[in-house]
């Protein structure tokens, strides 16, 4: 005679259950949107003794269309990228995956930045920061009389 077990939850539930998670767990969800979010902006931050060099990438954007802001040791970079309106005639848009419009990046870096030395430069839609560090407060002791 053999010897058949099936498995009871406490509750009589386990077959709802199992029906009610197989089709949602076996299948895929496939989402899709519209529009297309900001994408972030990827930076690469490496330090020296004098100053934080920042390479940020903003590739399709103009150096015009690029703004750095610097207060203290908060950095904040801005780039709009803007759509070129060409169109042709009889052409049909498929599918539109490039980004245009806006996209900002800030980060605070753990000294403040001399601002009137600090320098930019974009080659190759590649943002170039030269950060210098401010030089720290020297404190005053004072005697006590």
């Amino acid at each position: 005679m053999a010897n058949m077990m099936t498995r009871v939850g406490p509750f009589g539930l386990d077959d709802l259950f199992d029906d009610l998670t197989k089709g949602f767990f076996v299948r895929p969800a496939r989402i899709e949107k519209e529009v297309a979010a900001a994408p972030s902006m990827k930076i690469d931050v490496t330090e020296n003794e004098k100053a934080y060099l920042v390479a940020a990438e903003v590739p399709g954007v103009r150096k015009d269309d690029i703004e750095v802001n610097i207060e203290g040791s908060q950095v904040t970079i801005s780039a709009t990228a803007k759509r070129e309106s060409e169109e042709k005639g009889g052409e049909k848009v498929l599918r539109r995956e490039r980004y245009y419009g806006k996209t900002q990046r800030s980060f605070v870096l753990p000294q403040d930045i001399d601002e009137a030395a600090a320098q930019a430069k974009c080659v190759d839609g590649v943002l170039e920061l030269t950060l210098p560090k401010k030089e720290a407060a020297v404190g005053k002791r004072l005697t006590i009389q």
